[in-house]
This record gives structure tokens, C-alpha cells and sequence, in this order.
């Protein structure tokens, strides 16, 4: 199971060579490869900077203009959240979600969709549309059903202050949406599982490998959350970094099995395929180690302080902005209805009894033959 999903890269599985025999061979797909987390959830370092950076210029461009709009001039004195700060606000309640899960005593399952969740919300919107608050709490919801751990929204809302179901009601919708409708997701604390088991089977593997070391790559996996690594790397080869973090001979050894060749031993020297690994392997350490570990709470607070100041006022209750698009989508509303209860007119003003496309004729006859009809049930 962990092997199978261990890409090093998009297109580092060689091609089926060509046999004598009558019969083609098939390579097996990973499954992982077939899922959308593989298809439309993964990025390069660069791109993931690029689309945060786009999202945020965009916002900031439409949100300055609507400020231009109620007060000529406004926009001037305000200084916008850029892609970094948002991302820093975001990670505050991606930290925030382990203590909800606590709380509602959710599995493992439920806490690693819902972070995964909040952070491909926010490749799609930004925080100064929706503010990461409600977003996690739907989020955590949402992750709830999603993997079959299901609560009330009554005994959700009621355990968590100032919270009132409408707060979560309201963005599930947009949640969901924004999440393209793929609920499914592939995690590092799966593979880590799918690698320990793996090492069960290793002839010269220590015969006492104590809990802790799994225990110390389950806490690495979790620190690795608030990272950005499952938006660009694989589930096994996070997992295989945590383990290498917990205890790295034993990680090598494991790395060197799946790659060594038939006479080869596990602890020969690692091939070029392992070498490559070990690349991504440490490449996923460093950013565990330096970026897995909740923000600065004086930092976010002053990234929330500002957010107060430059939030899109159309979502801002009782703003000029926020009345003019109230105003906006009722009129749009209204021609909606307009135009449905129009064609409902118009169907039934066309409508024939009969059923269209029969003549004057025709319809005497079904007429004649209707009152046969019921003389003869007289």
C-alpha cells in the first residue's frame, strides 16, 4: 500500500517496455494516481506561491475598488493583507482544529481532512472575503460527515462559544463548492501506518522496535499540517520523512528494500530511484522542522487587527457595499422568479391537452373517440 503511491515526481514511473510475446504488458496504476487529490490538489513550490500571490492581487484590486466606490479616496489609508499574512491567519486556525477534535473527541481521520479542507479553501478565497473563523468550524463539520464521524449541528455549535448554527450553515455550501466537491483525501498518517506494517516484514529488521518511534513519526505527521507539504508532495513520501525524522536508519533501511534490486540487500548500496527519494525525504524534513509549529499569536494578532480594517465591505453587515449587494441579488432574484413564473405562463397558455402537433382533425376524432369510450362503460 505505501509503495505503491511512493512518486518521485509526476513522471518518474518508466514506461511498459515493448515484449516478444503476443500478449502487451499492462503497468498496474497506482490508486493513488487515479484520485483527484493526485489530479487537482498538487502544486511545485512555485506554482502554490504564484496562485496565493494571484488570489491575494485580485482581492486586494477588487476590495480597493469597492472602497473607491462608497468613499473616493479610502483605499489610500488602508494597508492590505498580502499572501504571507494571509497564510499566517490561516495557520493559526488550522492549529486551532487538533483542540475541536480533542474536544469532540474526533478520530485521527476527521482533524487531517478538515486542516486539508481550510487549506485548499483558501487556494480558492481569500480571508479578506472569509475570515478563517467560521470557515474551520465548517470545515471541521463538514470533515465530520465527510469521513462518516458525524455530529449534530446542535451539540456541535452548543460546545463551541459564541457560535450559533447559521455560522456554520451559511458557508457549507461555499465550502464545499470551493473543494470542487472532492471530499475524498489521501493522508500521511495512512502511509505512515502502511510503512510501520511494511517493516514487520523486513528479515533484518530490529526484532524490537519500541511504540515510541512510531508515536514520534505520528507527532512529526501532524506537525506537518501546518506545513504546506501535502499540497506538494505524496502521503508515503511525508511519511517516510517523518519517520526518517523519528528514526532515520530505520527509514533508510525501509527506502532501501522497496528500491534495492533482486540481489541486492536492503542495507547495500541505495540506487539512483533511493537517492532521489532521500532528496525529496530531506527537502520534506526541513520544512517540518522549521514551519511545523503553530504561528506567533502577537504576529496574528496584528494581522487580524488589520484584517478588521481592509475586509471586502460587501461582507460586512450594514455596509454600504453589503446593502448595495443585498439590494443587487434580491433584484437579480426577483427577475429569476419573474422569468420562471413567465414561462410557467406561457407553457400553460401553449399547452394542449392532447399533446402538441395534433390537427383540429385529429383532436375531433380523439374527441369521438373519448365519448365511445364512455358509452361503452355505460
Amino acid at each position: 500500500m505505501a509503495t505503491e503511491n511512493l512518486n518521485i515526481s509526476k513522471d518518474s514511473t518508466p514506461a511498459a517496455t515493448s515484449t516478444t510475446t503476443a500478449t502487451a504488458t499492462v503497468e498496474r496504476k497506482p490508486l493513488y494516481e487515479a484520485s483527484t487529490q493526485y489530479r487537482n490538489w498538487r502544486y511545485s513550490p512555485a506554482k502554490l506561491a504564484n496562485v496565493r500571490a494571484s488570489l491575494n492581487t485580485a482581492a486586494v484590486t477588487a476590495i480597493r475598488t469597492k472602497f473607491e466606490v462608497d468613499e473616493p479616496g479610502s483605499s489610500s489609508t488602508v494597508s492590505f493583507l498580502d499572501a504571507d499574512e494571509e497564510q499566517l491567519l490561516v495557520k493559526l486556525y488550522i492549529s486551532k482544529i487538533p483542540q475541536l477534535c480533542g474536544h469532540f473527541r474526533f478520530p485521527e481521520e476527521v482533524e487531517a481532512t478538515a486542516i486539508s479542507y481550510l487549506k485548499r479553501f483558501y487556494l480558492k478565497n481569500t480571508v479578506m472575503d472569509w475570515h478563517p473563523k467560521n470557515v474551520m468550524l465548517t470545515a471541521l463539520f463538514l470533515a465530520s460527515k465527510t469521513t462518516n464521524n458525524p455530529i449534530t449541528l446542535e451539540s456541535y455549535t452548543t460546545h463551541i462559544p459564541r457560535t450559533s448554527p447559521s455560522d456554520v450553515l451559511d458557508l457549507e455550501f461555499l465550502v464545499a463548492q470551493s473543494l470542487g466537491f472532492e471530499f475524498a483525501i489521501w493522508h500521511a498518517h495512512r502511509a505512515l501506518w502502511g510503512i510501520w506494517l511494511d517493516l514487520q516484514s523486513l528479515l533484518d529488521a530490529p526484532a524490537d522496535r519500541p511504540e515510541e518511534i512510531y508515536n514520534t513519526a505520528l507527532g512529526r505527521v501532524r506537525s506537518s499540517r501546518l506545513t504546506d507539504v501535502e499540497l506538494i508532495y505524496t502521503p508515503p513520501q511525508i511519511a517516510l520523512a517523518c519517520l526518517s525524522l523519528a528514526s532515520p536508519d530505520l527509514a533508510l533501511q525501509w527506502a532501501n528494500s522497496k528500491f534495492a534490486s533482486p540481489t541486492s540487500s536492503p542495507t547495500s548500496t541505495p540506487s539512483p530511484t533511493s537517492s532521489a527519494l532521500q532528496t525529496i525525504v530531506e527537502a520534506i524534513k526541513l520544512v517540518i522542522t522549521q514551519f511545523g509549529k503553530p504561528p506567533d499569536i502577537e504576529s496574528v494578532r496584528e494581522v487580524d487587527r488589520r484584517l478588521r480594517l481592509c475586509k471586502n465591505p460587501e461582507k460586512v453587515i450594514g455596509s454600504k457595499a453589503y446593502v448595495a449587494r443585498k439590494t443587487e441579488e434580491e433584484r437579480r432574484a426577483e427577475e429569476k422568479r419573474n422569468r420562471k413564473a413567465q414561462v410557467a405562463r406561457r407553457a400553460m397558455d401553449e399547452s394542449d391537452p392532447f399533446g402538441t402537433g395534433i390537427s383540429g382533425r385529429e383532436k375531433g376524432e380523439k374527441l369521438e373517440t373519448i365519448d365511445d369510450d364512455d358509452d361503452d362503460d355505460e
